[in-house]
């Protein structure tokens, strides 16, 4: 079986348009199709236009927010839902072509993350500029080489979800959380189709978001069972350095001191001195952060499993038997 999950937001007029086509490609193919469409609090009657089709069609199902909880939200809440062993995400405004629904499933036997890529994207020239630039930091932040990290539609198998978890605006770096955790993933070019329906809900403050994003994704990839590592690193820089300063400032006065005729300036009214103490206290207080940080982290992760399993082999049938 193979689930669809597809956040809406505002959609009505694109809803009826994509389930028939996502049900011509399930009878072409023959699939059996699971679909989930979750409401994140749309305003313009899509919850009816849901309803609709789940009541024609066994197949459909619908998920309805209270409010608007975003786009992390509805697809967490539509992968708890899944059914199937491989799921797929697309967005619910037709610029994502169903009918290349069979080519990330033949992509997805040798991996375990299949991403889009809109390589010809049908979007004004101010939208792909700033992604291009943003989908190339992602890339080379993380390592997980992809042209196109917040293609809508993407193929996963379930296995992933079951280790990979969505909040705030982490959905657009579901490959990078999954190739953390030792998840294959690879991506294959499809066809991008120009918006009919509605506006796009995205806009500059999208990428100042993802940025933060990216901060976050990075820190949890790279450090979330050590970060003490980053944080402790960065405070004893600091540290040495506001230490250093001071101890130069400190013989410089002695010197002074003793041979009144250099004629120093007053200390304090040295720019080097407050450089060197707020080096100084920065440090100690990256690296006091740095080991609650590691407290915390020691706390939240004893029942926690720090490693993933892709196979085991058979179990011996006398591992089976009580001990004499």
């Amino acid at each position: 079986m193979l689930s669809i999950v597809i956040p809406v937001c505002d959609e009505r007029e694109s809803l009826d348009a994509l389930y028939r086509e996502l049900a011509d490609v399930a009878q072409a193919n023959g699939y059996d199709l699971d679909i989930v469409f979750v409401d994140d609090g749309s305003k313009d009657g899509s919850w009816d236009v849901i309803r609709k089709l789940a009541g024609e069609d066994p197949r459909v199902r619908g998920i309805r927010f209270r409010r608007n909880f975003g786009k992390s939200a509805a697809l967490s809440a539509g992968f708890e839902a899944a059914t199937g062993e491989l799921v797929m995400t697309l967005d619910a405004d037709l610029q994502d072509d169903p009918r290349e629904i069979p080519r990330f499933l033949t992509a997805i036997q040798q991996l375990d993350v299949v991403s889009g890529w809109k390589e010809h994207r049908q979007d004004p020239w101010h939208k792909v500029l700033p992604s291009r630039v943003f989908n190339w930091l992602v890339s080379w932040l993380t390592d997980v080489r992809l042209h196109d990290h917040n293609c809508g539609m993407k193929c996963y198998r379930r296995d992933v979800f079951r280790e990979v978890r969505l909040y705030g605006e982490l959905h657009r770096f579901v490959p990078v959380l999954a190739a953390a955790r030792g998840f294959s993933v690879g991506e294959i070019v499809i066809r991008h189709r120009p918006r009919k329906f509605g506006r796009s809900k995205y806009g500059m403050r999208r990428f100042v978001k993802g940025f933060l994003d990216l901060l976050t994704v990075k820190f949890l990839t790279g450090f979330q069972q050590r970060p003490q590592h980053l944080l402790g690193t960065i405070g004893l820089i600091s540290f040495v350095l506001g230490a250093l300063g001071l101890g130069y400032l400190s013989v410089y006065w002695i010197l002074g001191q003793l041979y009144p005729e250099w004629s120093l300036m007053p200390l304090h009214q040295r720019p080097a001195l407050i450089y060197s103490l707020g080096a100084l206290l920065l440090g100690g207080q990256l690296m006091s952060i740095g080991f609650l940080a590691e407290l915390i982290t020691a706390y939240h992760l004893r029942d926690a499993d720090t490693y993933s399993i892709a196979e085991r082999t058979a179990q011996r049938a006398d591992q089976t038997k009580a001990p004499t």
